[in-house]
């Protein structure tokens, strides 16, 4: 399993399904990586299809194996509403290196289809610095 630093680079949504229906949805999204969890900014009133072209960082380690991103739509006076989420495997990017910016399926908890998530990924490997010389083990 790559060691490393993991870009994530959130453009878009296209074809939110709409959980606001007296006004325009608010969507942000909740990305996360195994432990680590990050936050979009909330794309305003920007409803069934909201841009938000932010990057994110996440350091990489053993059993990172995919990516989650969860759309919630954020509400002023009640609990944020879910939208749906993508799961991205990430094997493509660690073996690549870098993925361009590609579309992927957001479903509700039941695998229901409810919209397009656009996304970029970037794997920078960490490199191992070797340590020579005597008392002084090689690290692998």
């Amino acid at each position: 399993m790559p060691k490393g630093t993991l870009e994530v680079l959130l453009l878009n949504a296209k074809g939110l399904q709409t959980t606001d229906f007296l006004c325009k949805m608010d969507p942000y999204c909740i990305i996360k990586c195994r432990t680590q969890q990050q936050k979009s900014t909330v794309a305003s009133d920007q409803g069934r299809n909201p841009e938000w072209n932010e990057k994110f960082l996440f350091n990489i380690s053993e059993g990172v194996s995919d990516l989650v991103i969860r759309i919630m739509d954020k509400d002023t006076f009640t609990a944020d509403d879910f939208i749906g989420e993508a799961n991205i495997p990430l094997d493509g990017v660690f073996e690549a290196g870098n993925l361009p910016p590609l579309t992927y399926n957001v479903v509700m908890g039941d695998y229901t289809y409810c919209g397009q998530i656009k996304v970029g990924l970037t794997f920078i490997p960490k490199t191992e610095k070797k340590h020579g010389g005597p008392g002084n083990e090689e690290e692998q």
